[in-house]
């Protein structure tokens, strides 16, 4: 569920220098190239250097809400197509049937991952994600498991599975769960105050499609048959009809939550979020902006989804561990940092949208400094790119972290380096737009 970001709650040098620390068995997870050193930005304080335009920092906001709205009006089209091809596995269960439903979750995972970096900073849409991208999950809570389940300890969840049983038993408490609504599923999310019980979302029909991944830190994602979704002769798995409607409410909630959210960001609506975004003093809105960027950038993705499962070679701690695509996800989550400051987004249609720049508003008060965060979303998205490229190559991200690979690990600390440095650089853009003050208590504040 939402997990507070590492940014948030201590400060950039603090955090950088504790993502640059390994254990003494390994090698250092930030460790810099020669022409990319991960400390370099972090020793030179960050000083305000001017003013910007107050009409043109409006321009920006608004465009910032813009990319928003396209952005989730993606995820929401792109779901909808997942939710069509869902329909089809079930209507009937084959191979070509379950790998298009499993090429539409993919599809569906490119735009979503770059409406991240609207998350933090935006309490509304931090509070939301929970449902929509929770991870990582107790897959025993949904379904059976098989072999070595690594499930997080003293969870009652972790071997409730919900497709199995029409009740769950949590101390003295008989949750009835004979019908699978969307609205049964949502109560059992963090059931028992875990975190790791996730029913909903893109990680849970992750599950249900490519069922677990058993291989570790060898090549192989989830193997689940078509036959789990088969009714009568040939069916595997058990209990499929709960299976089939399992599968079917938590796509449609993950449709009608995206279309929730998009609207939030919908121009003209006097009473949904980007309304009140748009009427908040404009610093608070580039605040939240660049809250946003840096959150997301360091304490989540170099953090949280990258540092973690390194340090631990934890493929429990992946990202997209069912389908092994962590690598496209953690290459889109960037993506959507680069699109904020540049203010471009290329839509799914092939289309791009651009207007006002965070990067125009800072490149008018320190060239410099603009140059610098530029660079370093380029030097990031290059770094991200090597583990996509390394996966298309045979060697997925659930490899890179193996205890051993010096070399896969190396990949995965450089791009964690260029987080680490790029974020320094956001502060630094923050400061020269004079907003000394990124505390998220003030970024998150509601209006």
């Amino acid at each position: 569920m939402p997990r507070t970001p590492i940014w948030a709650t201590a400060s950039l040098l603090a955090v950088a220098i504790a993502l640059a620390g390994c254990g003494e068995d390994k090698q250092p997870a930030t460790q810099a190239t020669e022409s990319q050193p991960a400390t370099q930005a972090q020793s030179e304080p960050a000083t305000a250097t001017g003013q910007y335009d107050e009409q043109a920092a409006r321009a920006v906001v608004k465009h910032y809400a813009e990319i928003a709205h396209a952005a989730f009006g993606d995820a929401h089209g792109t779901a909808l197509e997942l939710q069509k091809a869902v329909q089809a596995l079930i209507a009937e269960p084959g191979e070509a049937t379950l790998q298009a439903a499993k090429d539409a979750w993919l599809a569906a995972r490119v735009p979503y991952m770059q409406t991240e970096v609207f998350r933090f900073g935006n309490t509304l849409v931090d509070d939301w994600e929970g449902q929509v991208n929770a991870w990582p999950l107790d897959e025993g809570l949904i379904d059976y498991v098989e072999g070595d389940y690594q499930h997080a300890l003293g969870n009652p969840g972790a071997t409730a599975n919900i497709i199995a049983n029409t009740s769950i038993q949590v101390g003295e408490d008989t949750i009835d769960i004979s019908e699978i609504t969307a609205e049964a599923l949502a109560d059992l999310n963090e059931l028992a105050g875990s975190e790791a019980n996730v029913a909903t979302g893109y990680h849970a029909i992750e599950f249900l499609l490519w069922g677990q991944d058993l291989n570790g830190t060898e090549p192989g994602a989830g193997q689940r048959p078509y036959t789990d979704y088969l009714v009568g002769e040939g069916a595997t798995g058990d209990n499929n009809e709960r299976r089939r409607t399992y599968l079917r409410v938590v796509t449609e909630l993950l449709v009608d939550d995206l279309a929730e959210m998009t609207a939030q960001w919908q121009a003209g609506d006097a009473d949904n979020y980007r309304a009140s975004l748009e009427a908040e003093p404009v610093e608070n809105g580039l605040r939240k902006i660049l809250f946003g960027m840096g959150s997301l950038s360091l304490g989540e993705l170099a953090g949280e989804r990258m540092k973690v499962s390194l340090e631990a070679n934890s493929t429990e701690d992946e990202h997209d561990c069912f389908s092994d695509n962590t690598h496209n996800s953690h290459f889109y989550n960037g993506l959507g940092i680069r699109n904020v400051y540049l203010g471009e987004y290329r839509k799914v249609d092939g289309s791009t949208i651009s207007g006002p720049s965070l990067s125009s508003l800072v490149e008018a008060t320190n060239a410099q400094v603009d140059a610098t965060l530029k660079s370093d979303l380029d030097e990031t998205q290059a770094r991200l790119q090597v583990l996509v490229d390394s996966a298309n190559d045979g060697e997925a991200f659930d490899q890179l972290i193996a205890s051993g690979n010096t070399a896969g690990n190396q990949k995965v600390s450089d791009a964690i380096a260029a987080l680490v440095k790029q974020t320094a650089a956001i502060e630094q853009a923050a400061a020269a737009l004079g907003i000394s003050d990124l505390n998220p208590d003030t970024a998150d504040h509601e209006f």
